[in-house]
C-alpha cells in the first residue's frame, strides 16, 4: 500500500487519495448480529458501541459485492478484521474510545469489477468497487478503488457520525489481494492478508503516516531519494546524532528495542525510495504486513485517534460562576488501557484530590472574593514521549469554573445510580482498566465499592472510576468483579478472563526430533519446512496467533498469503511472490532485493495468543536447526 504520492491524480470518481497495495468494548454486538438486510436497501447495524457516536471515534465499515444471501459473510470477514485490529496497539489500548458500525448493502452481483483481470466482467454493485485502480489499464491490479461519492452516502446513514469523527473502510467480496487509503480505506474482504491491510490503511488515513517501502512498482528497486527532509515523522535524512542534537524526528526514542523487532534508529529505505532516506525500525506495519507498529507510529497514531474524541465526556456546568458550596465533578473517557490522571487546582495552587473526578469544595475553606477553579484531564500513558503531543488538546483537556461563595447552590434531589460503565456483555481482560459512572448530586457523588470475587479491592489513589486489573495480580482462571453504588443496592458485575487463549503449533516432518532436559524441543530440517499455529481460549471470541523468529518482532499469524488455510512456510531464502518475499528463516527479507543468504544452524521460534479481552499468553518456544547442504 502507499499513501497519495505527489503529483498522481486519479479519477475523479474515484478516491482523492489512494494507497497501493504493496506488502502483502469492550461490550460488542457480534457482527452477524442486527437487522437483517433486504434486499431493498442498506441497514445501519453497530457492531461495537462504546458511547455515543457524536462522542466517539467510529469506524464505518460497508461491503461491496456481496448480495443480499451473501450478508453473512460480509460480516465474516469484518469480524475477522476486527479481531486482528483489536491485537494491534493502540487500537487494543483505546478500543473503547472506538464505535464500529456496518452498513450493509447488498449488491445486484457478486463480486467487483476487473477481478482478477481488467477482461474480467463488470458487476453491478452498491459502491463499484473495482481493482486496477478501477479498471485503469495503466494501474496495477491491487489497487482497490471506491466511489467515493456513494460511499460517503452510506456512512451518512450512521446517526451521529461525520467526517470529523469517523472513518470508511470498504470491503469488496474477492479473496485477491488489494486494497488502497486515504481520505476511505478499501481492504479485500477475504484475502489472507486483508485483515492486516485494515489497520495499515487507518495508519495513512487517520495518522497521517507514510509507507516505509522502498519501492513505488513492485519488484522494482525505488532508487534513490533526492528529496528535502520529509515532513513525514517517521522519515528522516537525518543522522541519529543530528536527530539528538536537534531534538528531531524520533530522538526520543534511538536506542530502545523496538515493538516491531530489532532497534530503533537509522534503517535505510522508505516513501518508495531504496536509498538516501530513513525509517525508525526494520521493519513496521507500514513496511511489512503483519508487523505491529513501531513506537514512532504508535505514538502518532495515539494523537490521531485521541484527536477525535474530548477526554471529559461531562462536567459540572462552566458557563455561570458556581458556589463553595457543594461538589465539582468531571466525567472522563477511560481507555482499556489506562486510566486518565485528573489535577484540580485553585487559583493556580494544586489541590490534594490524588485523581479524584469529584472535589468537594466545602472543605478547601474558600475565602470571599471570585476564584478559578480548574480541572485538567491527560492521558498518562507511556505511548507518548513528545511533550507537545501530551499537552495538545488529544491528550490534555482543562475545564474552568468562576467560583464565588457568595452564591448559595439550589439543591435538588438526584436518585443515586450508575450512568455509564465498561460493558458487562463479555469477559474483560486480566489488564485492562474497568468503569463505572454515577450521578452525581451538588453535595456530593456516591463512591463506587470494587469486589473480586467478593473481596474488597482498592482503585488508584482517590479515583473510585477506575479499577486497573493489573494492579490486583489476578490469579489465573475465570473470576467475577462486581461494582456496588455505596448505599444503594445497584451493583455492576464482570466476568474477568485471567487465562490466556493457549496456541499449539504443527510442523512438517522434519529429518529428526532432538529433546534435550531444559531445552525446547528441536526439529533439524534440511530445506523448507511448514508451520501451522491454532489458538484455543475457553472463552467465547477469536484469538489471534503470533510469533517470532530469533527474538525479531512478533509477526501475526495468517496462514499463507495465497491461501489462509495453508500453513506458514520457512525457507533458506525465503518465498517470492508477487514480487515480495515471504518466510525467509532467520533475518527477515521482505522484497527480492534483500539479502538473501540462507542462515544456516539452529533458530528459536516463539508463538503466542492474544484472546478476544486482550489478554496475552505467555510465549513458548521451540528450535529450528537448518542444515547446510
Amino acid at each position: 500500500m502507499t499513501s497519495q504520492r505527489k503529483g498522481v491524480r486519479r479519477a475523479a470518481a474515484r478516491l482523492a487519495a489512494v494507497c497501493l497495495l504493496a506488502a502483502g468494548l469492550v461490550g460488542t454486538t457480534p457482527a452477524a448480529a442486527g437487522t437483517p438486510t433486504s434486499g431493498g436497501g442498506p441497514a445501519v447495524v453497530p457492531v461495537q458501541t462504546t458511547g455515543p457516536a457524536d462522542r466517539r471515534f467510529n469506524l464505518v465499515f460497508m461491503g461491496d459485492g456481496y448480495t443480499a444471501a451473501e450478508m453473512p459473510a460480509f460480516r465474516t470477514d469484518l469480524e475477522r478484521h476486527l479481531d486482528t485490529l483489536w491485537s494491534i496497539e493502540p487500537f487494543a489500548s483505546y478500543r473503547s474510545y472506538i464505535n464500529v458500525w456496518a452498513v450493509e448493502v447488498p449488491s445486484a452481483e457478486s463480486g467487483v469489477d476487473c477481478d482478477p483481470g481488467l477482461t474480467a466482467p463488470a458487476r453491478d454493485t452498491a459502491l463499484d468497487m473495482g481493482f486496477w485502480g478501477g479498471c485503469d489499464p495503466d494501474s496495477v491490479q491491487r489497487l482497490l478503488t471506491v466511489d467515493s461519492r456513494k460511499a460517503g452516502a452510506l456512512a451518512d446513514l450512521v446517526p451521529g457520525t461525520s467526517r470529523a469523527n469517523r472513518q470508511v473502510v470498504a470491503l469488496a467480496h474477492s479473496d485477491t489481494y488489494g486494497g488502497a487509503g486515504g481520505s476511505y480505506a478499501t481492504a479485500s474482504g477475504g484475502n489472507a492478508l486483508s485483515s492486516l491491510i485494515t489497520p495499515h490503511e487507518i495508519g495513512h488515513s487517520l495518522g497521517g503516516l507514510q509507507d516505509e517501502y522502498d519501492y513505488y512498482a513492485r519488484g522494482v528497486p525505488g532508487g534513490s531519494y533526492e528529496g528535502p527532509e520529509p515532513s513525514s515523522t517517521h522519515h528522516t535524512l537525518l543522522t541519529e546524532g543530528q536527530m539528538r542534537e536537534q531534538r528531531a524526528k524520533w530522538w526520543r526514542w534511538l536506542g530502545e528495542e523496538s515493538e516491531s523487532g530489532g532497534v530503533i534508529g537509522r534503517h535505510e529505505g522508505g516513501m518508495y525510495s531504496t536509498k538516501g532516506v530513513w525509517r525508525p525500525s526494520r521493519h513496521s506495519l507500514m513496511k511489512t504486513l503483519g508487523y505491529a507498529f513501531d513506537q514512532v507510529e504508535r505514538e502518532v497514531m495515539v494523537r490521531a485517534i485521541s484527536a477525535k474524541v474530548n477526554l471529559v465526556q461531562d462536567h459540572t456546568p462552566d458557563t455561570a460562576p458556581i458556589g463553595a458550596d457543594r461538589t465539582v465533578w468531571v466525567d472522563t473517557l477511560h481507555p482499556v488501557g489506562g486510566a486518565l490522571s485528573v489535577t484540580w487546582k485553585l487559583d493556580g495552587r494544586t489541590l490534594d484530590t490524588r485523581g479524584a473526578r469529584t472535589v468537594d469544595l466545602r472543605g478547601l475553606r474558600v475565602s470571599p472574593g471570585t476564584h478559578t477553579l480548574t480541572a485538567t484531564v491527560t492521558d498518562p500513558t507511556p505511548f507518548v514521549r513528545d511533550p507537545a503531543v501530551r499537552a495538545s488538546a488529544a491528550l490534555t483537556r482543562t475545564i474552568s469554573w468562576t467560583v464565588d461563595p457568595s452564591l448559595t447552590t439550589v439543591r435538588s434531589p438526584e436518585v443515586p445510580g450508575f450512568t455509564g460503565h465498561t460493558p458487562t456483555g463479555s469477559p474483560v481482560g486480566s489488564r485492562s482498566v474497568v468503569h463505572a459512572e454515577t450521578t452525581h448530586a451538588v453535595d456530593a457523588t456516591p463512591a463506587v465499592r470494587w469486589r473480586l470475587d467478593g473481596r474488597p479491592v482498592a482503585t488508584a489513589d482517590r479515583d473510585d472510576r477506575d479499577l486497573d486489573l493489573r494492579a490486583l495480580r489476578i490469579a489465573p482462571g475465570t473470576h467475577t468483579l462486581t461494582a456496588r453504588l455505596a448505599g444503594t443496592d445497584e451493583e455492576l458485575g464482570w466476568t474477568v478472563d485471567a487465562r490466556p487463549a493457549t496456541a499449539a503449533y504443527e510442523l512438517s516432518e522434519p529429518l529428526r526430533t532432538v529433546r534435550r532436559p531444559g531445552r525446547p524441543v528441536e526439529y533439524v530440517y534440511d530445506g523448507a519446512f511448514t508451520m501451522r499455529l491454532t489458538a484455543r481460549d475457553d472463552q467465547e471470541g477469536a484469538a489471534v496467533s503470533q510469533f517470532r523468529v530469533d527474538g525479531d518482532g512478533w509477526y501475526t499469524y495468517y496462514g499463507w498469503p495465497t491461501d489462509a488455510s495453508a500453513p506458514f512456510r520457512f525457507s533458506p531464502g525465503g518465498t517470492v511472490i508477487d514480487d515480495l518475499v515471504y518466510g525467509k528463516l532467520g533475518r527477515s527479507r521482505a522484497v527480492p532485493w534483500d539479502d538473501a543468504t540462507p542462515d544456516y544452524g539452529t533458530h528459536t521460534v516463539e508463538y503466542r495468543t492474544i484472546d478476544a479481552a486482550g489478554n496475552i499468553g505467555r510465549a513458548r518456544s521451540f528450535l529450528v536447526t537448518l542444515l547446510e547442504p
